[in-house]
């Protein structure tokens, strides 16, 4: 595979324009990090305001990373990551031309909405590439794609400073941000008439049911009630947030209000989840081992995205500012320094998925990487400003490759569970990272950076012993080819 890597051609063409699809939602997704202390100066920002900032930019993705997962089983990834790279136009412009704290709540958690990309391009992914290969394929999609954050974090300074001169002599934040935007808008028109869903032959496999995903047992539809709350209790946190002092972006009605609406939006994810599983709820229609699989090993999956991915979107949100505080650096050097930290997405992702293909055990591997980062955040919680900056450094990029190999690792086994609800699953782990980037940002927004990575480290740690007693290793995790896959069965878990 990493001799057919460099030579795009066929299934690796599509993976290299998905991973860039991937990197440029990421870019604009995290564009408003690395000016966070220079926005805040020039609109008169409070630092609680700030801080609520970074936790808006990942409320949105929550909801829209499960509907984007619905939409892209029903309409396929071309369509779908198309229409979001040129939506990504409207948050961005938002974002550069906000004149006060309201405009800049508005347009981040639009901006949330891109970040919902992700889960797009782990179904394209998985429909070019087979089992055996699957958990270094998805590391380069997501590894790569993810490291916009440090193009975000590196280059966008950059420009704002090259620009500066249209700016009136300022760096040039609103031009930078625009730009990101027009840029990922352009892109999604190239990628609309350059791909295709699966490779000559091969039949897109469509949930029989939309609206909610389909579980093969009762315990497993329970499980799945309680999964959808966790991510109704994280917009309702952030609405808490919202209305608290210093903030004020709503009043105490309107947060009841906005509460109302979340218990609303339960009910109705209840009704269309009981909707598309009645037939099994009520005795009606019963699962051959063959299709079967466990909502709980989903579940566990979405609690190693809160440890891995969501601390990643935590540590990238707050690092700049980390840096900047903490040793009285310059914005932009501190930004340069914060972006050592996504960096590592280049091929600590891309290794997590390789070492869960090659190690034999995509369990084990998972279990290992996540006590890595428990000891990589827990090392983290003791940085101070008398560190020398580079084994500060040094404690955060160890911290960054476990939690970026963790990512690899997660999306090793999502495309494993069952092929033709791939978007559907891939969407509710990934919105479990988001729900971990609001719960530690609510933690840090609350607290101080070394309470946020001790908290992040002690839950990575408990993910480790759950991993290790309860992750099960999915069915044909090795198989050879997609040919294999077909004629044998679908990977999946087998429900005991």
């Amino acid at each position: 595979m990493l001799k057919g890597l460099f030579s795009f051609q066929g299934r690796y063409r599509i993976l290299h324009q998905t991973w860039f699809a991937f990197f440029l939602t990421f870019v604009c997704w995290f564009n408003f990090a690395p000016f966070a202390t220079t926005i805040g100066k020039e609109l008169n920002l409070l630092p609680e305001q700030i801080k609520t900032l970074g936790i808006c930019n990942l409320a949105l993705t929550i909801p829209a990373r499960i509907i984007i997962g619905m939409l892209l089983d029903k309409f396929g990834p071309r369509i779908t990551y198309s229409i979001l790279l040129m939506f990504a136009v409207i948050p961005c412009l938002a974002t550069a031309l906000a004149q006060d704290f309201n405009q800049l709540v508005i347009s981040r958690l639009l901006m949330g909405i891109v970040g919902s990309g992700f889960v797009v391009g782990i179904r394209m992914v998985a429909e070019w590439f087979p089992p055996k290969e699957m958990g270094i394929a998805q590391g380069i999609y997501g590894g790569w794609g993810n490291f916009g954050a440090f193009g975000a974090e590196f280059a966008l300074p950059t420009i704002a400073i090259v620009t500066s001169f249209l700016g009136g002599g300022g760096s040039n934040w609103r031009l930078t941000i625009a730009l990101t935007g027009i840029i990922a808008g352009m892109y999604g028109v190239i990628y609309y008439k350059s791909v295709q869903d699966t490779p000559i032959g091969k039949v897109y496999k469509k949930p029989k049911k939309n609206g909610s995903l389909e579980v093969t047992s009762i315990k497993s539809f329970w499980a799945m009630i309680v999964s959808n709350f966790g991510l109704i209790f994280a917009l309702g946190l952030l609405a808490w947030r919202l209305e608290q002092k210093n903030i004020h972006f709503l009043t105490l009605s309107q947060m009841y209000i906005v509460w109302l609406a979340l218990a609303g939006l339960f009910a109705y994810q209840n009704y269309q989840a009981y909707q598309v599983n009645k037939e099994l709820l009520t005795g009606q229609k019963t699962y051959p081992a063959n299709q079967r699989y466990q909502f709980s090993q989903v579940a566990l999956l979405e609690f190693t995205y809160i440890t891995n991915f969501g601390s990643e979107l935590a540590v990238v949100s707050m690092l700049p500012s980390f840096f900047e505080k903490t040793f009285a650096l310059e914005h932009v050097v501190a930004g340069m320094i914060a972006a050592t930290y996504p960096f590592l997405n280049l091929v600590s992702r891309p290794s997590g998925g390789l070492i869960s293909d090659k190690l034999g055990s995509r369990k084990w591997t998972m279990t290992i990487v996540s006590a890595g980062i428990a000891l990589g955040y827990l090392m983290a919680h003791f940085i101070n400003k008398d560190w020398p900056i580079p084994l500060a450094i040094a404690a955060t990029m160890f911290a960054a490759y476990f939690a970026q190999a963790g990512c690899g690792a997660t999306y090793g086994i999502v495309p494993l569970i069952k092929k033709e609800a791939t978007g559907q699953i891939a969407g509710n782990v990934g919105a479990y990272g988001n729900f971990g980037g609001v719960v530690y940002l609510t933690i840090y927004s609350l607290t101080d950076p070394s309470t946020l990575f001790a908290t992040m480290g002690i839950a990575a740690m408990i993910c480790s012993f759950m991993c290790a007693f309860f992750l099960k290793e999915p069915k044909d995790s090795f198989a050879c080819d997609e040919t294999e896959e077909i004629i044998i069965h679908q990977p999946v878990f087998i429900e005991e």
